[in-house]
């Protein structure tokens, strides 16, 4: 009677042994059989040179399955698995919202910049200076240098959001030192010189006021904050 030969695609060559082939030409030992990292002992055979080993054995090592059908013989060995990586975590999300820190540098830098300037013109107004469009134009000029230093830092949304309320301010206080210098012009400062009150309690000198003390204190949060005093 002369057996069937099934083989099975595997790192050893393996297959079914055939009888029929005399003694004389089989070496028969027992080995250490490595599949896919899992090892154990197994007898093989060698025949003209050739290595086999018994399937039941192989399946056994290999935590694999062996079962015999009325077509042939099913072999099933287990997927060598694969060591996945670690995921990479992801970063996590910027606060777009906030304040960074240049920007903070270059806001605090505008703000007290336009303090200087609203301060040294209601004293020299309140003690009736001579106050020109040349000595006005100066600190001008420095606050809108300074705004679009400002500008260039703001990275976040809360930083353009913020940068809005000190364009805002620069504006009130621009409009604001228009007005003192040209009543001056016109000899129409006498009445902030009558009361020491008088500038303080105008609404816009009120509102320039408190929106600049609000930004002081939302740019030293590093959060934006908005208040209608700034609008």
């Amino acid at each position: 009677m002369r057996d069937k030969l099934w083989s099975a695609s595997i790192p050893l060559l393996v297959l079914l042994f055939v009888s029929g082939i005399t003694w004389a030409q089989v070496h028969r030992q027992t080995r250490t059989l490595a599949i896919n990292g899992q090892s154990g002992q197994a007898e093989v055979v060698e025949i003209k040179g050739r290595v086999y080993v018994d399937l039941e054995a192989l399946a056994q090592i290999s935590n694999g399955s062996l079962r015999f059908t009325a077509k042939g013989i099913v072999l099933a060995l287990p997927t060598p698995s694969v060591n996945s990586p670690e995921p990479v975590p992801s970063p996590s999300p910027v606060d777009d919202s906030g304040l960074s820190r240049d920007f903070m540098r270059a806001g605090i830098e505008e703000l007290a910049t336009m303090r200087e300037w609203a301060s040294t013109l209601a004293y020299a107004i309140q003690n009736s200076y001579g106050v020109t469009d040349n000595w006005a134009t100066n600190y001008r000029e420095q606050a809108a240098h300074n705004l679009s230093l400002a500008s260039t830092a703001a990275s976040t949304e809360g930083d353009r959001n913020a940068l809005q309320l000190l364009t805002n301010e620069f504006e009130a206080v621009r409009v604001w030192s228009d007005k003192l210098v040209h009543e001056r012009k016109v000899m129409d400062t006498a009445k902030y010189a009558a009361s020491p009150n008088a500038l303080r309690d105008e609404p816009m000198s009120q509102k320039i006021v408190s929106c600049g003390r609000f930004l002081a204190a939302m740019l030293g949060s590093a959060s934006f904050r908005d208040d209608s005093s700034c609008h």
